[in-house]
């Protein structure tokens, strides 16, 4: 058979059966998978992973045997508490179709869960890792509370139970203390731009000094607008230091991680805010006693050394009055030694007279020489005092011209500039200001012309 009698075959035969076109193909394939699977759930591994600047979600799903294209549009992935990537196993819901422009089936995806742990869990992690990274952690960063706040402010819902247990617990323990309430959302999709515009606007307001952002517990779900990236932005940018207060004492929540403190409860967050007023007061009266012994100490301390500086300090006229004194007793010391020689002289005399013969001539010829002796002796102790008293003399006439009082007395002056003493007049130029202490008083005066000798 030749090649046109095959096709003229073919033509009688499309006579009896509907011709197709390729769009009308993919179109009733499309029909017949739609209608066939209207929605599976499908587990399988992520590949190839891109988020289209669409807002759109393209990726491929794949086990150890195959794999199916994958899309999941922007009104559908907004809703993903997780970011999905490459590689991680997922568990989706969706309806498989056809796109007719290149004949290929693929899976619109409608919902996305990880498989194992769950999605809001997962979507935690990642947050933690990417802020974390970003260094919203780091202790350096964290600003510290201030020791004495007089407000207070509290973003929270106005009618939960938080509030009421933090304005318990303050009034309790310090009641002069203002408390601000910012109102917020603490649960629900609007609460994170709630929470977040609360604590924008908390800045904005000058007088606060710390700030308390919490609400009581609940489950993972209702305490969720504190794991939100815009909610723990909101608390890294703040310029008022912020107490972290969410749920119980077990519960974590980005917010604690970013926050400057974080508190188990909200009524911990108010007990850490603000000090006991009884504890205060008794740190007060203790302080208040150790300043005074402390004083107490410094005072008679600088009483001891005022008497040590009293004690070592002698008038120049004490010390010439000691110098007479001791002068005198040296004197009246030498006049007795003189003496005593003199006593002793005569008895040796009288000694040798008893041991001698006693002719008168001897005799006369020792009274001569004793009597010799005696002038001698006389002579040299009233020397001897007269040196001493001259020295004296001249010592206190040197210490009395020496003083600068005496000096001013005979209608000198004493000169200073800027408290440097004058001595000659190379030290002065024309303009320059001195003071001139006289005998009684001082007054200033002023260089007009400089007189070289």
């Amino acid at each position: 058979m030749s090649s046109e009698d095959i096709q003229l075959s073919l033509l009688d035969s499309s006579e009896d059966q509907q011709l197709l076109s390729v769009s009308d193909l993919n179109r009733q394939i499309r029909a017949l998978i739609e209608n066939q699977f209207p929605l599976v759930w499908v587990q399988g591994e992520i590949s190839n992973f891109k988020a289209h600047s669409s807002g759109h979600y393209y990726f491929s799903l794949k086990d150890a045997k195959s794999q199916i294209n994958a899309v999941m549009f922007k009104g559908f992935n907004r809703h993903l508490k997780f970011k999905p990537e490459s590689g991680m196993e997922v568990i989706v819901r969706g309806k498989v179709t056809v796109y007719e422009p290149r004949g290929s089936y693929q899976i619109l995806v409608e919902t996305m869960e990880p498989k194992g742990a769950g999605a809001l869990q997962l979507a935690f992690e990642q947050l933690k890792k990417k802020l974390q990274a970003e260094g919203l952690f780091d202790p350096d960063r964290k600003k510290p509370l201030p020791p004495f706040p007089q407000v207070i402010g509290v973003v929270t819902s106005p009618t939960g139970a938080a509030i009421r247990d933090i304005l318990n617990v303050l009034k309790r323990r310090h009641s002069g203390v203002e408390v601000l309430v910012i109102p917020a959302l603490v649960q629900g999709k609007e609460a994170k731009e709630s929470i977040a515009s609360a604590i924008e606007l908390a800045q904005k307001i000058k007088t606060l000094d710390v700030l308390i952002v919490g609400r009581g517990g609940g489950s993972i779900e209702d305490l969720w607008a504190f794991n939100e990236e815009i909610v723990a932005r909101a608390i890294a940018n703040s310029q008022i230091p912020i107490i972290s207060a969410v749920g119980h004492e077990v519960d974590y929540t980005i917010a604690d991680f970013v926050a400057d403190l974080r508190a188990p409860t909200p009524s911990a967050a108010a007990e850490l805010v603000v000090k006991n007023k009884q504890d205060l007061q008794d740190k007060i009266q203790h302080l208040q006693q150790r300043l005074l012994k402390n004083m107490e100490y410094s005072l008679e301390s600088l009483k001891k050394n005022l008497s040590n500086l009293q004690m070592r300090l002698v008038d120049p006229r004490k010390r010439i009055q000691d110098g007479q004194l001791r002068c005198d007793e040296l004197s009246l010391r030498l006049e007795q030694s003189i003496f005593r020689l003199i006593e002793n002289k005569k008895n040796q005399t009288q000694l040798l007279r008893e041991k001698l013969p006693s002719p008168l001539k001897k005799i006369a010829q020792s009274q001569q020489q004793v009597q010799h002796l005696m002038t001698q002796q006389t002579h040299f102790m009233q020397s001897q005092i007269s040196i001493k008293k001259e020295h004296l003399r001249s010592f206190m006439a040197l210490l009395e011209s020496l003083s600068p009082l005496h000096v001013v007395k005979r209608g000198y002056a004493i000169v200073k500039k800027e408290k440097t003493l004058i001595k000659s007049t190379e030290q002065l130029k024309k303009g320059d200001q001195v003071q001139v202490n006289l005998a009684k008083g001082a007054f200033k005066a002023l260089v007009q012309e400089i007189i070289k000798n």
